[in-house]
């Protein structure tokens, strides 16, 4: 169950109101790289594991909860820039100086163009976040990726997490306030944080890559193709061994021809680059898949389920099913 403390995370505060600034910032409210649609996705994800990796299910849980401290830290910000702004906007406007400048009603028509590219942000919200982003997009559940297997969700999230970390440093160029500043920076640094707990969960993964469980087909899984012309580039992803903890690059220097000569690659295709062979590869399929789909049904089980214990001692779900006092299932 969720429990709110009223203590935020990090003490958000503000130097003074900043309309423009609380606008901008709502990209990290309800935009596609935000606190909340961070907070959804490790959320969603973490129910598919809870049972089959609930060590992961825990920091999954822990990191969904920190993007919602998070979230909160953002919405109080953008509150207190918006200061004075509610629904009789124009006089409360005055009261704070921040529209003091501006007298004609041409003038405020240019300032909240000038302020916003939301213009319906401040009549709306009434002084307060809205789950938009800074163009007034709503949030969308489609901003959030999860796809059921370790292997490829916390690589999402590894790249959600440098989005937002991006955002952040941009959103830094836009403000001057030292106290919004000091916000930014701490939530911009958890950004980091978080990539890196993801990166350590993905590397305790055995056989992390490729994601899923399939290997690939060996004939083209270290084929780069040079498919611009004039100059070309040479570096770690196009020759040497690059990643790969086993062979190396094979450069099709002109595609056309090689397409043409395989019979669009079905025809006279050698393995180049790898050692591997479509039997190895086959083998280490059924192995991996068998592998893990043991390990799920032993953590999973079947028939009769509970998800938590109370008090929940351990990290793992109990699967053992409590009885009531009337002698049924809760």
């Amino acid at each position: 169950m969720f429990h709110h403390v009223k203590e935020l995370q990090f003490n958000a505060r503000v130097s003074q109101p900043d309309p423009r600034f609380a606008s901008l910032l709502l990209e990290q409210f309800g935009g596609a790289n935000g606190e909340l649609a961070a907070a959804m996705q490790y959320f969603l994800q973490s129910f598919g594991v809870r049972q089959s990796h609930p060590e992961k299910y825990d920091m999954l849980m822990d990191i969904a909860n920190e993007e919602m401290s998070h979230l909160e830290i953002v919405g109080a910000t953008i509150t207190m820039l918006l200061e004075g702004v509610n629904a009789e906007l124009q006089e409360a406007a005055d009261k704070t100086g921040w529209m003091s400048m501006v007298n004609s009603k041409g003038d405020k028509e240019e300032m909240f163009q000038q302020a916003m590219t939301n213009p319906q942000f401040l009549p709306i919200t009434g002084g307060g976040p809205a789950f938009t982003s800074s163009q007034g997009v709503p949030w969308s559940a489609s901003y959030i990726h999860a796809n059921g297997d370790l292997t490829v969700d916390l690589r999402s999230n590894i790249a959600a997490e440098s989005r937002a970390k991006i955002v952040y440093e941009r959103l830094l160029q836009f403000t001057d306030d030292p106290y919004v500043r000091e916000s930014l920076v701490f939530l911009m640094t958890r950004e980091i944080a978080h990539y890196k707990m993801f990166e350590s969960a993905l590397e305790s993964i055995e056989h992390n890559f490729p994601p899923g469980v399939r290997q690939g087909d060996p004939h083209f899984t270290h084929e780069y193709y040079n498919l611009s012309n004039g100059a070309s580039a040479r570096g770690p992803w196009n020759e040497g061994s690059g990643t790969w903890n086993e062979g190396e690059w094979s450069y099709v220097e002109d595609p056309v021809k090689h397409v043409i000569e395989t019979q669009g690659n079905i025809s006279d295709h050698p393995i180049e680059g790898t050692s591997k062979t479509m039997e190895e590869v086959e083998r280490m399929n059924a192995e991996l898949g068998k592998k893990r789909k043991e390990k799920i049904k032993a953590a999973v089980g079947t028939g009769e389920n509970q998800w938590s214990s109370y008090p929940q001692k351990e990290v793992a779900s109990p699967k053992k099913v409590q009885k009531s006092q009337a002698g049924k299932s809760d």
